[in-house]
């Protein structure tokens, strides 16, 4: 008896086979870094920056399909195709893998801080007196990751750790539909303008780098290849594309909202990693605090892994080795990684501000990565009848523009930020 294949459960079916890639970007972009940064903005300046992430979004969907495409059509990983195809081709890839990895290991160092103190707070909380040891807690935490490194076995942990995060997320996008904002509200932060307050333009560049992540389209290259798509593939590359950046969008808009709907109308600007619970009371009460907790536990764990990799994969990609996980260069880089974990809880700091500005530094990078991928797209003879056309320039153009503007405003808020250290 022969299959229809015009049926609806066969088509949810195909869908479901396209969607691949994009789910590991998903894990590796919605992480504590993006809460971090959505809460803030959220809690200063309501929704009002919304038009931020929803740019973000969409240049992010050209530049993953743009990326995926190379990947599709070559054969060849991004640091690969600047290494050979791009004028001082070596030097771009050699600069890239630098400032990505600088900007990849502060934002760990971020990231175990907020994890450590929340898991401080919520201990304190639960049982009383100071709360567990924050460099007790980071070292449990380092050491974790390090022996999953070590063993080499990571998947089924990870899977665990998505658990977590997806019980966040929903209840990130419950508590949007409590506190949900007056659609006048959406509509009005859709109007670009950058708010007469402190801090806005490096919230600003922060948000545009957690979302619009230049990691995030050389990561897609690689776990494209990884999953061993070729040309075929095209159409299921972009149906896997506008699924991961529909959810980027969802999430991030619910943490924004429910910012917006509770700490900002409390004029309690997110500060410290705690300050971000309140962001779930509406809806969870008391036991927001044990949500959100266990949600970033497995945002931070499952983002410090792929980050403390981020260098050796990057290295292989340049050179064309295989990426072998148990291997001595990679134990040895990403174990060097991992311990600049340990920077916030000995040395002191604000995680939440080393979170967004790690993610205001990375957008300084996507004009190049932008540029890059312009010129190997519309290299005929590497991409043959799938050079970009028409739409696809246009819109990786229009990228260009909103990078160099991120770009801009994040030096301004770099400026801005050490001008009320020093001064």
């Amino acid at each position: 008896m022969e299959t229809n294949r015009n049926g609806i459960l066969p088509k949810i079916g195909l869908m479901l086979l396209a969607v691949g890639p994009g789910l590991f970007m998903i894990g590796y972009n919605i992480g504590t870094g993006s809460i971090t940064t959505m809460a803030s903005a959220g809690s200063r300046y309501g929704m009002s920056l919304f038009w931020t992430l929803v740019l973000s979004c969409v240049f992010t969907y050209v530049m993953l399909i743009a990326y995926s495409r190379y990947t599709l059509v070559t054969g060849e990983t991004s640091m690969m195709g600047y290494k050979l195809h791009l004028p001082y081709g070596k030097w771009i890839a050699l600069y890239t893998i630098f400032v990505l990895t600088f900007g990849e290991l502060a934002s760990l160092a971020g990231i175990t801080g907020i994890v450590a103190e929340l898991i401080n707070e919520w201990t304190r909380i639960l049982f009383g007196g100071n709360g567990a040891n924050i460099i007790a807690v980071t070292a449990v935490i380092i050491g974790g990751c390090f022996y999953l490194l070590w063993i080499g076995k990571y998947s089924r942990f990870e899977k665990f750790l998505t658990l977590l995060v997806v019980i966040m997320g929903t209840s990130f996008i419950l508590s949007m539909f409590v506190v949900i904002p007056d659609p006048s509200d959406l509509v009005s932060g859709l109007l670009p303008r950058i708010p007469k307050e402190p801090n806005a333009f490096i919230i600003i560049a922060g948000m545009a780098g957690t979302t619009c992540s230049a990691m995030v389209f050389i990561m897609r290259s690689i776990v494209v290849s990884e999953k061993g798509w070729s040309v075929k593939n095209l159409r299921h590359e972009m149906l896997d594309s506008f699924v991961s950046v529909a959810m980027m969008l969802l999430l991030s808009g619910a943490v924004m909202a429910c910012a917006a709907g509770t700490l900002y109308r409390m004029n309690i600007p997110v500060e410290r990693a705690v300050d971000m619970v309140k962001t779930l009371e509406p809806l969870a009460g008391r036991f927001a605090i044990s949500i959100f907790v266990v949600g970033v536990i497995g945002a931070g764990v499952s983002t410090l892994f792929p980050i403390a990799l981020v260098l050796p994969w990057l290295i292989c990609d340049y050179t064309g080795k295989e990426r072998n996980i148990q291997s001595p260069m990679f134990r040895i880089l990403a174990g060097f990684g991992l311990l600049l974990g340990f920077t916030v809880p000995v040395f002191g700091g604000r995680p939440v501000w080393i979170m967004i500005m790690s993610n205001a530094f990375q957008a300084s990078i996507l004009p190049i990565v932008t540029l890059a991928i312009i010129a190997l797209l519309n290299n005929r003879k590497l991409m043959g009848e799938h050079k970009a056309g028409m739409w696809l320039n246009i819109g990786l153009w229009a990228t260009f523009v909103f990078s160099v503007v991120t770009t801009y405003i994040g030096v301004l808020g770099f400026i801005e930020s050490l001008s009320n250290i020093l001064g």
